[in-house]
């Protein structure tokens, strides 16, 4: 009897527990966007979404923040491509060819570690590598650059998914005289909601992301103009216009961070729907 009430206690101690780590959560959350909504409201308008900044944007002139827009959306785009180009095959021979060997498990440790390297410390390195090949600032070396910071959150993401991969499921399959790289077809099948929402976390943290592209990417008030020259990012421009000593470019900045944080937001929201709806037809 004191055995049971004993653990109906526990129960009860863990589920509180677990409902005040999930509400602390979500207050922190809704404290960052109260706080960013707030401030940000007042300065946003059609002219901050739909028009690059004018040459006195920063002292409080017109304009608006288009070209960080468009820079972000198109380095976020490119970086994420190109760490999918490397991660989905790495992860694919690790769970197909290498198993439960010493490779896999050095790949997996080189992934874990690459996650934990801070985004600058990739920007430093890309920008010595701009200098030892002899290239300026532009969108391919940013794009390069943070390719790195999202290739360990997709790879780690994509290696997760694969690993709830039923394993009668992988038997079956290769008993019926399919070869290992016939059964790649499977289970990129079998885990494309899982990859898609991979891609879709790698995207948001390559967006997000200001400490890399101010290395490589450079920055810019135009309009970006292809992959050999600098465009303008969001975190860059919400980081300069809060260093302006005017009141209305720093209300603006918050403008710019309630864009950004609606575009994650919509990216994770994307993440979510994209899971549970290719999700149905998966074998668990």
């Amino acid at each position: 009897m004191k055995h049971n009430q004993r653990r109906k206690l526990i129960d009860k101690s863990m589920r509180w527990v677990l409902r005040s780590a999930i509400g602390g959560a979500a207050a922190v959350l809704l404290l960052i966007l109260g706080v960013i909504t707030w401030r940000g409201l007042p300065g946003l308008s059609w002219e901050m979404i739909s028009q690059p900044p004018e040459g006195s944007f920063y002292l409080g002139g017109g304009g608006g923040v288009l070209n960080a827009i468009l820079g972000s959306l198109l380095l976020a785009t490119g970086a994420t491509i190109l760490a999918s180009i490397i991660a989905v095959p790495v992860v694919l021979y690790i769970h197909t060819y290498a198993g439960r060997s010493r490779l896999a498990n050095w790949l997996r440790l080189a992934l874990d570690v690459m996650w934990g390297i801070p985004s600058i410390v990739y920007g430093a390195f890309g920008f010595s590598l701009m200098l030892m090949m002899g290239v300026r600032a532009s969108l391919l070396a940013g794009i390069v650059t943070v390719a790195f910071v999202a290739l360990p959150i997709l790879a780690r993401t994509f290696d997760e998914v694969l690993m709830l991969v039923p394993k009668e499921l992988r038997e079956s399959t290769l008993s019926l005289g399919t070869t290992r790289l016939e059964m790649l077809g499977m289970l990129l099948r079998q885990t494309m909601p899982g990859l898609l929402t991979a891609i879709l976390l790698a995207f948001g943290r390559a967006i997000g992301d200001g400490a890399a592209p101010m290395f490589t990417a450079g920055y810019t008030d135009r309009l970006p103009g292809g992959l050999g020259q600098p465009v303008a990012t969001l975190p860059l421009s919400i980081f300069f216009q809060l260093s302006a000593p005017f009141q209305s470019v720093q209300t603006r900045a918050y403008a710019s961070a309630l864009i950004l944080t609606f575009i994650i937001l919509t990216i994770s929201f994307l993440a979510q729907y994209t899971s549970r709806k290719l999700g149905r037809n998966v074998i668990r």
